[in-house]
């Protein structure tokens, strides 16, 4: 009968859906182990239809390398717990061995006595059992179960990033779709502008000048857009390259993806005092520090049982060539139990050195768990405070945007009655350029706000638990 392990991880998104992912060892020749799994089909597929953001983390948590490592170090580190446990199982040894000599070079034990058969055998199981290992049993057991833990801590810590970092990438992929909108815009409001200017110019109202500062001011706009444009080709690949998934070599600079999420404003309401309750309870480093102080501890009482005397008992069956007896095909058999007690009186130091060590890493444990519980406080205050920021930021260039918008319209209204110049016109469609594209930049910071607060508090990802399935 073989098991396979597997974990269990609900990641929470911003639109507040749960999304539960299950996945783990597997065992050979199962899908999981297929070509299938890394096939350029599932790359095309991605560009098939508008991606959303919960379908970007679903993709991620299969594909992305960080994840895929972590996951299999889930596995690596289970079979070193089983290993740590092993000394508190039962050994069974199985013997055998077959032995011929000179007949020569053997004696008698008394003169005249038939000499002792030239060849023999022997074969047998012996089933030992630790008794008492000076409390290295129990340190083993407990580390075993420490060793697994601290590996889904980890799991934890490398998911959570990578949430985080695909949230922060789908943000700058929609902020680049965004500020492409604002500068198209603010080109077609300037086209409009000299298309004015050059109506006016033929009619004999204006001076070629107002035509050449209207195309000016295309000319500036249009590197706008370009550098838009450019920014948003690599926000999607830097956003492909952390769902781990490939480019088809057919695709040309013109990456076709698109997003079906948009910039929007989430009404979030943030206390920093419940902030820091919620990451002191909720982060996997913490966990993690805490799981590693929990094995520095029993890797001392391992070292400490060295000083200890050790029992084991044993029993067995065996069987034995007679010693005087030349049919081979003769033996003697039978059982034996018994028990046996062995202590190290002096080891040279080995045990004070192993002593000295297990508590100096003991110590080590108790200043990183320190120095993570300082580092996640520094994290959730420098978050709440990037929120608190972003969110003032927000509602102000939200009230600018309008007002530059209003401007823009009175400029236009003024312009035709012939209360305002053409310089008026043009500085108020700059001005609300600019405001629409500090207003966007200011939706994707407050996005990615909430997402880096999330995670200093721990929120993007529950607790991972092991599950044991047996395999036929």
């Amino acid at each position: 009968m073989r098991k396979i392990v597997s974990f269990a991880v609900v990641v929470f998104v911003s639109s507040g859906v749960a999304l539960t992912l299950v996945d783990g060892a597997q065992a050979a020749g199962s899908p999981a182990d297929s070509p299938s799994m890394f096939s350029p089909a599932i790359d095309a597929n991605l560009f098939s239809k508008p991606l959303a953001l919960v379908d970007a983390l679903s993709i991620a948590e299969l594909r992305n390398g960080a994840v895929l490592h972590a996951r299999k170090e889930v596995e690596a580190q289970n079979g070193v717990a089983v290993q740590t446990k092993v000394v508190a199982l039962p050994r069974v040894k199985g013997s055998s061995g077959y032995q011929t000599s000179d007949r020569a070079a053997q004696e008698s034990f008394v003169p005249g006595f038939p000499k002792p058969n030239e060849q023999s055998w022997n074969a047998g199981i012996q089933v030992v059992q630790p008794i008492y290992e000076g409390g290295r049993v129990r340190a083993a057991l407990r580390s075993s179960k420490l060793i697994r833990e601290l590996a889904l801590r980890h799991f934890e810590t490398v998911l959570a990033d990578t949430i985080q970092d695909v949230r922060i990438a789908y943000a700058d992929a929609l902020l680049a779709r965004e500020q492409i909108g604002v500068q198209e815009a603010s080109l077609n409001l300037l086209g409009k502008e000299l298309e004015d200017a050059r109506r006016r110019f033929e009619a004999g109202t204006v001076p070629q000048f107002n035509v050449l500062r209207a195309e000016t001011e295309l000319g500036n706009a249009r590197p706008r857009l370009i550098r838009a444009r450019n920014a948003s080709r690599t926000a999607k690949q830097n956003l492909i390259n952390l769902l781990g998934q490939h480019i088809p070599g057919a695709v040309g600079e013109e990456i076709p993806l698109e997003l079906s999420g948009n910039l929007d404003v989430l009404a979030v309401t943030v206390e920093l005092s419940s902030s820091l309750l919620e990451a002191m309870a909720n982060r996997s480093e913490l966990a993690a520090s805490r799981i590693a102080q929990g094995l520095r501890g029993e890797e001392l009482n391992t070292a400490r049982a060295g000083s200890r005397p050790r029992v084991e008992v044993f029993g067995g069956y065996g069987a034995r060539s007679p010693q005087f007896d030349r049919d081979l095909g003769a033996g003697l058999a039978g059982w034996q139990t018994g028990a046996q007690v062995s202590w190290d009186l002096w080891d040279g130091g080995l045990t004070r050195g192993r002593i000295q060590e297990a508590q100096a890493k003991r110590d080590q444990a108790a200043i990183a768990l320190d120095q993570v519980v300082r580092r996640v406080e520094l994290e959730v205050r420098t978050a709440y405070s990037s929120f608190t920021e972003t969110k003032e930021l927000l509602a102000s260039q939200e009230r600018v945007t309008q007002t530059a918008g209003e401007a823009l319209r009175l400029a236009n209204s003024r312009a035709e009655a012939g209360a305002a110049t053409q310089l008026d016109v043009l500085s108020a469609q700059t001005s609300l350029t600019e405001a629409r594209t500090i207003y966007v930049q200011a939706t994707r910071d407050y996005s990615v706000a909430i997402t880096r607060l999330e995670r200093a508090t721990g929120r993007l990802v529950t607790r991972a638990t092991f599950q044991t399935h047996p395999i036929p």
